[in-house]
């Protein structure tokens, strides 16, 4: 059975984010999967990464202990999904804070010579889910740091053997009929990664 950690960072009950969280958990527990849901927010999850956090981030030995229980998490999964909306062209600051402060050396990568080497390799499936205010082209001409953020950062200490970027651009004026069509899409999607 594939278990998949499902990271999701917004605060709204109501939100689109929260209906794209929601068809992502179900069509994985649909296949069978065995979904860790971790709602960033409603764990309460602190994004801050301390001063101590900062001074032993190298110290693989003691580095882990603030967050150890989702270090653990993580090391579980065999498919890693992010569901999150796209702000001022970035993730949720919840979001941003967790990989600053779970993906640390020796949980997600490990430095040799100065070279970070992949250490999520048990990661088999790396997905994300969003939605940006903006077009695609204003996205584009921002750079569009999520995307490549996930495409290549976070693929790159995963190395997974498959990888998808599902968004949704124009949410500022996506109509009821343009969101439908994405929330399934998104869930076809789940049931074929």
């Amino acid at each position: 059975m594939t278990r998949a950690l499902v990271l999701y960072a917004h605060p709204c009950p109501e939100s689109f984010s929260s209906a794209l969280h929601k068809t992502v958990v179900e069509s994985l527990q649909n296949r069978g999967w065995d979904v860790d849901d971790c709602d960033l927010n409603a764990e309460g999850f602190s994004p801050l990464l301390t001063e101590a956090e900062r001074r032993a981030y190298h110290q693989e030995e003691v580095n882990i202990e603030p967050v150890r229980a989702y270090v653990d998490r993580l090391r579980q999964a065999q498919a890693l999904i992010m569901v999150f909306p796209v702000w001022n062209f970035g993730y949720p600051a919840i979001l941003k804070g967790f990989l600053d402060r779970v993906f640390l050396p020796g949980v997600s990568f490990k430095l040799v010579d100065g070279h970070v080497k992949p250490n999520l390799t048990h990661i088999r499936k790396l997905a994300a889910v969003t939605t940006y205010g903006g077009t695609r082209m204003r996205a584009i001409m921002a750079g569009d740091p999520p995307r490549k953020c996930v495409t290549r950062a976070v693929w790159h200490v995963c190395r997974p053997d498959k990888t998808k970027y599902l968004a949704l651009y124009d949410m500022n004026r996506a109509t009821d009929q343009k969101r439908g069509q994405f929330l399934a899409q998104v869930g076809r999607e789940m049931e074929a990664l």
